[in-house]
C-alpha cells in the first residue's frame, strides 16, 4: 500500500476510535477514568532542554463577541507569568483553540494542542448553559512537563468536547536521561498515554485516547474538564 493510502486510512479510523471512546466514557461509574486499581502518579514528560518551547495560538478570540483570531505569537508566543490561551465556548456552535510550537525561526506548523467544543452543558457555580449561551474556557499549559490545565474546572458538556496534545516537545526523549534510545521507543509504543486528575491532591488516572504516531499525539473525547498530561 503507497504511503498516501496508509496515511488516508489511518487518519480515517480515528473518528471510529473517537467515536468508541465516547462510548466507554460514558458507560461506567466514572466519566472518563478507565476502571482500574488506583495507581502512583505516572511518568511525566518534560520539556526538552528543561523548559517549554514557545507557542503560538489561534482560535476564538476572547473579548470579542462572535469569535476572531488571537495570535499569541506576536508578543513572541505565550511567555507570561503562565502559558494561557483563552476562547469563549457557545453551546450550539463549533468553536476551537489551536497552540503551536513555535520554532526558532518562527515557523508555527506543528501543533502542540487542539481543543474543539459544540456543546458546553453545565459551569460550576453558574449552572446550565442555553442554547447560544458562552463560557470563557482557559488552557494553561505546565512549564516543567507536557501536562495542560483545562478551566473552567469541573466544565460539563453534552456532546464531549474533543482534545488532542502532542508529546513531540520531549524531543524523542521520554524517560528524561537525556538519550534517545530503543527504550523511549518502547514507551512510545507500549506505555505512554493520555492520563487526567480531577485536581491537585486527587489520584491520576489513565483514560482512553488514540494514539497518533505520525503527529505524536494522543486524540481523547472530554465528558468534563480537569487536568491532562502525555504520561507513561
Amino acid at each position: 500500500m503507497a504511503s498516501e493510502n496508509r496515511m488516508f486510512v489511518r487518519r480515517s479510523l480515528i473518528p471510529l476510535a473517537l467515536a468508541l471512546l465516547v462510548a466507554r466514557c460514558t458507560d461506567g461509574s466514572h466519566p472518563t477514568a478507565v476502571d482500574q486499581p488506583a495507581a502512583p502518579a505516572p511518568h511525566f514528560l518534560r520539556w526538552a532542554g528543561g523548559s517549554p518551547p514557545q507557542f503560538s495560538a489561534t482560535g476564538a478570540l476572547s473579548g470579542l463577541p462572535g469569535g476572531g483570531t488571537l495570535r499569541a505569537a506576536l508578543s513572541p508566543g505565550l511567555h507570561l507569568d503562565r502559558y494561557t490561551a483563552s476562547f469563549w465556548a457557545v453551546r450550539g456552535e463549533p468553536r476551537s483553540l489551536q497552540i503551536n510550537y513555535l520554532s526558532s525561526t518562527g515557523d508555527t506548523s506543528s501543533a502542540f494542542l487542539r481543543l474543539t467544543t459544540t456543546d458546553p452543558a453545565y459551569v460550576p457555580g453558574v449552572g446550565d448553559l442555553a442554547p447560544g449561551d458562552s463560557v470563557l474556557i482557559t488552557v494553561t499549559i505546565d512549564p516543567d512537563n507536557i501536562k495542560v490545565s483545562l478551566e473552567p474546572t469541573g466544565l460539563l458538556f453534552g456532546e464531549p468536547a474533543q482534545l488532542q496534545v502532542s508529546y513531540g516537545g520531549a524531543d524523542g526523549d521520554l524517560n528524561g536521561d537525556g538519550v534517545v534510545d530503543s527504550t523511549d521507543a518502547y514507551i512510545e509504543s507500549q506505555l505512554l498515554g493520555l492520563w487526567y486528575r480531577e485536581g491537585t491532591g486527587a489520584v491520576w488516572e489513565r483514560i482512553p485516547a488514540v494514539q497518533v504516531l505520525s503527529d505524536k499525539s494522543f486524540v481523547s473525547v472530554l465528558p468534563h474538564f480537569s487536568e491532562y498530561a502525555v504520561s507513561w
